[in-house]
């Protein structure tokens, strides 16, 4: 019997180092479907999301809001009551071999040992008196050790990565529209008389797209970081920079159509990726989101580009393009509960750049030009 719990101690403390690796320390994806740190996403997130599913508005995006941060921190408390409870277990296979002075040891000293040990207290009041043992609380101590430090480190770089990916979305707020929409995008940013400027742009949302893909695949908690406003998401941004490229790709003329084949190849990359690493199921069906009525007023929007958009071989090139990613990001808007932005700006809503809890005093200016 004890020398089972020695090889299922042994085996836990393997299968969660390994798993803390694979998630704090590799920067990479892992395929593998058998990991703790994806068993504990996969059921604790669909049993959170079920939770806020009787909430509505703000209510249920301030309950979704929760999850990430908190998700983190218990992830970090169950690998180390793992650790503890691995070394527990080992101690406990070496005949609890513990000096005591009340009492013969038993299964829960060696847990209490392996707790004091593991956060480096240095109490004193139970010692180990065998050699095996006395090695266990040295590799555990380190292990402790080690544990806080990659703790210390590992948070800043979460928020860090966080931090860049919030600058760019509210960036978008006064380019785009809250939420941000593909038209108004292009609305506040012609391609007729500013080309060179939404070229500009779409470069720097590649660099964007890059970095949602490599920050959010060495560290998928991310993407249930939620932003700042209920209106805008790292989703919802990376849809319209899709949605943008592809309007551009079919009605754009050079420079942006350059640019903006190589942000859609990027953006989509982004998508299609993540949407695996998450194990996104497919939907079932795939809604319209652009109806036959916003085509025909996107058209009308874009002025002379929108007349190659009336053109049945351009039409079908824009389905096929979008076709390439709409699948995705309905999966991803699903798994995450992240709404999907339309085509449009709402015509009431204002941005959110324009709210503010104070009235307006009036000084007998003109008020500045709206976008």
């Amino acid at each position: 019997m004890r020398l089972l719990m020695a090889v299922v101690g042994g085996a836990l403390l393997v299968l969660i180092l390994r798993d803390a690796f694979e998630t704090v320390i590799l920067p990479r994806r892992i395929r593998r479907h058998f990991r703790l740190t994806s068993i504990f996403y996969r059921t604790s997130w669909h049993l959170w999301r079920g939770l806020a599913t009787p909430l509505a508005g703000g209510a249920r995006e301030a309950w979704l809001s929760w999850f990430g941060p908190l998700s983190l921190l218990v992830l970090l408390a169950l690998w180390a009551f793992g650790i503890i409870l691995a070394f527990g277990a080992m101690h406990w296979a070496l005949g609890s071999a513990l000096v005591m002075r009340e009492h013969l040891p038993g299964f829960l000293d060696d847990l209490y040992l392996s707790g004091t040990t593991f956060f480096t207290l240095g109490l004193g009041d139970v010692v180990p008196r065998v050699a095996a043992a006395k090695v266990l609380v040295v590799t555990e101590s380190g292990l402790g050790f080690a544990f806080l430090a990659i703790i210390i480190g590992y948070l800043p770089v979460i928020y860090q990565a966080f931090s860049r990916r919030e600058i760019a979305i509210s960036m978008l707020d006064a380019r785009a529209g809250s939420p941000p929409t593909a038209g108004e995008l292009l609305r506040r940013h012609p391609m007729g008389t500013d080309p060179t400027g939404l070229s500009t742009l779409l470069g720097e949302w590649e660099r964007w797209s890059a970095e949602i893909l490599e920050s959010h695949l060495s560290y998928p908690v991310l993407a249930y970081y939620r932003s700042q406003h209920g209106n805008q998401s790292w989703l919802a941004a990376l849809t319209t920079v899709l949605d943008t490229s592809a309007l551009v790709m079919v009605t754009g003329t050079e420079p942006c159509v350059r640019q903006a084949r190589l942000t859609f190849a990027m953006a989509r990359h982004a998508v299609v990726d993540l949407a695996q690493v998450f194990s996104a199921p497919r939907p079932d069906q795939l809604g319209e989101r652009l109806s036959e009525p916003d085509l025909v007023r996107l058209s009308q929007q874009l002025g002379e580009a929108g007349s190659r958009l009336e053109a049945p071989e351009t039409r079908a090139r824009f389905s096929e393009l979008r076709r390439m990613y709409e699948l995705y990001i309905a999966a991803l808007s699903e798994h995450l509960a992240l709404p999907l932005p339309g085509w449009f700006r709402h015509p009431v809503v204002p941005d959110n750049w324009e709210g503010a809890p104070w009235k307006h005093i009036p000084t007998g200016s003109q008020p500045p030009e709206h976008f």
